[in-house]
């Protein structure tokens, strides 16, 4: 069996738990999801049968998305308070599964589980981001896998082309057009799904549409936009250029993590 390391997006599988649980906001609540979350991990462990694990939690305090968008996720509802005076105890359930918890101050969990999936694929290593967000579906390749827990099942290329009628690859594009309204991210005004994949089968990429829509001329063997499309491209251009900043995932970070030290003993 080769080396096969699972990451574990923690607040997306944590919050999911705590809010499928009975009952208002309380400690006991908090107690509760914690043994569910536990268990969780434990179930992933076994279905994923990886050789190295860690479940990476959101840095504290503001990270770059947020300087340079303040509504950044603006629409996300607060962590109950009982949840975030819990979670050091989440960390100690999942130590004892021998699984290692991992946070950067200052830095989103999805660069930090970027930087780790590319730098283990890089290495000839297999990545299982454990997920819902399909922010990381613009990861995906031989080396590196999605699962969506919840629905043990692999988020993989044919889903994405089915779901959203682009590739992996051109999944970034796909967002900077459509925004991502999950983290309050603004694409351009009118590019809906469909919309915005047929663009990018035509065009090939944002660079290519924007260039289109700020070009005079046109190439009579090159797509072209309506007039009322490059007015609409041309007021907005900024605007998806920072979405697709925005959506794109850091995978380069210095982690000062020491890979072999994640390695999960069955």
């Amino acid at each position: 069996m080769g080396i096969r390391f699972l990451l574990v997006d923690a607040l997306n599988l944590v919050r999911r738990v705590y809010a499928a649980q009975p009952g208002d906001d309380s400690p006991e609540k908090a107690a509760g999801a914690k043994i569910s979350s536990k268990q969780s991990l434990q179930r992933a462990l076994r279905e994923c049968k990886p050789t190295h694990a860690v479940v990476i939690f959101e840095g504290r305090e503001p990270n770059w998305r947020h300087l340079l968008y303040r509504d950044y996720k603006s629409n996300h509802k607060p962590m109950p308070a009982a949840l975030r005076d819990a979670l050091p105890a989440y960390r100690d359930a999942f130590a004892e599964l021998g699984v290692t918890s991992f946070e950067m101050p200052k830095v989103e969990a999805d660069d930090v589980i970027g930087t780790l999936a590319v730098k283990i694929a890089e290495a000839g290593s297999q990545a299982v981001i454990l997920s819902t967000d399909k922010v990381f579906l613009q990861l995906l390749s031989d080396k590196i896998l999605v699962r969506d827990h919840f629905k043990q099942s692999y988020l993989d290329h044919a889903y994405v082309e089915q779901r959203f009628g682009v590739t992996p690859e051109k999944f970034v594009d796909f967002l900077a057009l459509t925004g991502d309204n999950t983290n309050s991210i603004r694409g351009v005004p009118g590019i809906g799904p469909k919309t915005a994949a047929k663009l990018i089968e035509d065009f090939g990429s944002l660079d290519e549409i924007l260039a289109a829509a700020e070009s005079a001329k046109s190439d009579d063997h090159a797509p072209v936009l309506s007039m009322k499309m490059r007015d609409r491209f041309v007021d907005y251009s900024e605007d998806a250029r920072q979405a697709q900043s925005l959506v794109r995932l850091q995978t380069d970070l210095v982690l000062g993590l020491n890979l072999k030290a994640l390695r999960y003993k069955l």
